[in-house]
């Protein structure tokens, strides 16, 4: 099949879910014999392209015409898609949530949307209203697509509360684990906790520091190391540094160290005593199975696709993320518990071993594709 994913993210050029999702399932693709490429509108004055162990991955210029964005992205991305067709037939063109909103109707290519966690989406995690004109695209986008992929029971349903799958064909199938990744050589650093993920106000992180400062009351040799990229509000102002303000004087041993090399976090992972994730709001919780995959004892929400992802007590442990004190709670739970941690950790392996195999996600994937 010939495969064409619209997206900007891809850990080769930007961090972020989605991207590791398409690394990972795009180099899967490609290497059972399929066509991939993801296509997306760049930062830079040419088109820019790459490949990735068979991914063929095509950013276009960035907008330096009068035209608003939206419509120069319009234009560039169809005509792209025009040419890519010519050159050989696409099957499937894929999206998240908003983006086959510009998208023309007549290529003839299959269009399918698979739900990563749109604008609707997240509104009530953010505790914000609509957008009209983000909402309006995103039911456009919506009445185009022939097919959804949902990664989580939950994001289906969720999102099915603001709009409409229109009868289509919709499947949940989670995003896929590479399940061979291994660290070798790791020293266990036992006094680190660690947590990654974008720093937002949406993954939690203001109740993580509340609740690391009663923990540093308890256990004042710990550690919290904070991996990710900082978050800017509309008007320029920094998450981190706002944190920084807002817990002056109580961040000692907390270290923000911005978003690193997808291998080199794995080792972090490994490094760590326990990790943990305290989103308000996720659609499956990609780093949550990372970090499940190298034996870690984690900590997620019992919120959104929680129990779907965790089993409280058994792969982990499931915490009130809107609660500083339960997450506390839990955290001195993993330091007074080490060999019951251990246990859950060890769990975890097994359980991301035999239900996010890549293998058998490529497969439902393509036998999903193939229907339509």
């Amino acid at each position: 099949m010939n495969i064409v994913f619209l997206s900007h993210e891809y850990p080769l050029w930007a961090s972020g879910g989605v991207g590791t999702f398409l690394q990972t399932f795009g180099r899967s693709l490609s290497a059972k014999g399929h066509r991939v490429t993801v296509l997306g509108v760049g930062t830079s004055d040419n088109e820019e392209s790459m490949d990735d162990e068979g991914v063929r991955l095509i950013r276009l210029s960035k907008n330096k015409s009068r035209l608003p964005n939206f419509l120069y992205n319009a234009r560039v991305l169809n005509r792209k898609l025009r040419e890519l067709q010519k050159e050989n037939p696409i099957d499937i063109i894929e999206s998240a949530e908003l983006g086959l909103a510009i998208i023309s109707k007549k290529h003839p290519a299959k269009k399918v949307i698979r739900l990563h966690g749109g604008h609707h989406f997240f509104a009530e995690a953010e505790r914000r209203g609509i957008n009209w004109r983000k909402g309006f695209l995103e039911k456009r986008s919506f009445s185009k697509a022939d097919g959804f992929i949902a990664v989580s029971n939950y994001v289906k349903t969720h999102t099915a509360k603001f709009l409409s799958y229109h009868n289509k064909p919709i499947e949940v199938i989670n995003l896929p684990v590479n399940i061979s990744v291994e660290v070798s050589n790791v020293a266990v650093e036992s006094d680190s906790i660690l947590f990654a993920g974008t720093v937002c106000e949406k993954k939690g992180v203001r109740e993580l520091l509340q609740a690391f400062t009663i923990v540093r009351e308890k256990f004042p040799e710990k550690r919290l190391d904070l991996y990710g990229r900082d978050w800017y509000y509309p008007d320029g102002r920094s998450y981190i540094e706002e944190m920084k303000n807002t817990f002056a004087g109580k961040l000692e041993n907390v270290t923000f160290h911005g978003a690193i090399d997808r291998t080199l976090l794995m080792r972090k992972y490994a490094e760590s005593a326990f990790c943990v994730f305290p989103s308000h709001m996720e659609t499956q919780g990609l780093v949550c199975l990372e970090a499940m995959l190298l034996k870690k004892p984690v900590i997620f929400s019992k919120y959104g696709p929680g129990p779907e992802t965790v089993e409280d007590g058994k792969t982990g442990l499931l915490c009130d993320v809107y609660s500083p004190e339960d997450l506390a709670q839990k955290m001195i739970w993993m330091i007074e518990n080490e060999k019951s941690a251990y246990e859950l950790g060890q769990n975890a392996y097994f359980d991301v071993k035999q239900r996010y195999n890549e293998n058998t996600i490529l497969e439902q994937n393509i036998a999903f594709y193939k229907s339509l």
